[in-house]
């Protein structure tokens, strides 16, 4: 089949995901990367995988992320729309997505928060995410913007550091019991805090991760303890997403993370990237995070990535924090 035509019957096929048919979707965007994604077919020559031998999703070779900082990820030829770039410092090296059709990624994020949160008319928006509107290649600032326009609230927007601004805000918006909804990377949700200290009984704090070396790092746990002090909050809300992906997992609070279904995490052992873990005490696997996305058509749906964390029975997940080894064992391949 032609691969045009593939594509478009692909991208279809992809948002009808489920339990029932997940696997045979990625296993049919396993072949069509195979065949037209040569990084990709060459990674797995080099494991000696025979990709008609694939019987479950299991099998299939997770590419490790950090290819993405050396090579071009791409299937199919193509100029791509945008390129996203991840945050770093000046002595590292950013992992750079190339995308060739940002309405795939517009669909991705448009669905799963309507599946989460439902319609984002329903929710005043704000942006909490100086370091990321500092960039102009950022996938969330994309995905926050998208929701902030749509969110259509005369209060929904970004903002940089004007702390006092955005307290007064907050204040009009509970006083209205307006139902909000704050996405902020960790270390200004921090600041916030305590800085401006309030309850909140009508907003909802969702924390993107990352310090970017503004403050010390912390676990999870220490930041959530914070802000639910700070903003009197039962839980703090939680995005799983990366430059790498067009999908984002959501934790409604405790770290729980569930994905839509077009997205899928599988576990690993750290000390070997081609062992999956099946099996664990009380059905709770322990490892190193593979993540399948099936809307990353275009570039590699089946990444091996640096974070560890736990599995449930019921496919929900924890991040424990980034694997002890930053970089992944096996990456020798990188030389490709």
């Amino acid at each position: 089949m032609n691969p045009s035509v593939k594509n478009i019957d692909l991208q279809h096929k992809i948002f009808a995901a489920n339990n029932e048919n997940f696997s045979s979707l990625a296993l049919e965007v396993f072949q069509f990367q195979y065949e037209n994604n040569e990084l990709y077919r060459k990674y797995c020559d080099t494991l000696k995988i025979d990709p008609d031998k694939i019987p479950c999703i299991e099998q299939i070779p997770f590419l490790p992320i950090q290819f993405f900082k050396s090579h071009r990820i791409s299937t199919t030829l193509f100029e791509a729309k945008v390129i996203f770039e991840s945050s770093g410092t000046t002595q590292t090296v950013n992992s750079k997505h190339f995308v060739k059709d940002t309405s795939l990624y517009q669909k991705s994020f448009n669905e799963a928060f309507r599946l989460f949160y439902g319609d984002p008319a329903e929710w005043c928006i704000i942006g909490l995410l100086p370091s990321y509107l500092e960039r102009n290649n950022s996938s969330l600032v994309m995905m926050v913007n998208s929701l902030v326009q749509q969110s259509g609230h005369t209060k929904s927007g970004f903002y940089l550091n004007e702390w006092e601004q955005l307290n007064t805000t907050l204040q009009s918006l509970e006083k209205q019991q307006q139902k909000t909804l704050l996405i902020g990377v960790t270390f200004a949700l921090l600041d916030f805090a305590e800085m401006y200290p309030m309850p909140l009984r009508f907003t909802s704090i969702m924390e993107t991760g990352g310090m970017k070396g503004r403050r010390k790092e912390m676990t999870r746990e220490q930041v959530h303890e914070i802000l639910c002090a700070g903003f009197q909050l039962k839980n703090i809300h939680s995005e799983y997403g990366m430059t790498e992906l067009l999908s984002q997992a959501y934790s409604y609070g405790s770290g729980i993370f569930n994905c839509p279904p077009w997205m899928k995490v599988l576990l690993r052992e750290e000390d070997d990237p081609f062992a999956l873990h099946t099996t664990g005490a009380s059905g709770i696997l322990s490892g190193a995070i593979n993540v399948i996305d099936l809307v990353n058509i275009y570039s590699c749906s089946f990444i091996a990535t640096e974070d560890a964390g736990k599995l449930y029975p019921d496919n929900s997940f924890e991040i424990l924090g980034r694997l002890d080894n930053s970089d992944i064992r096996g990456c020798s391949l990188l030389a490709l």
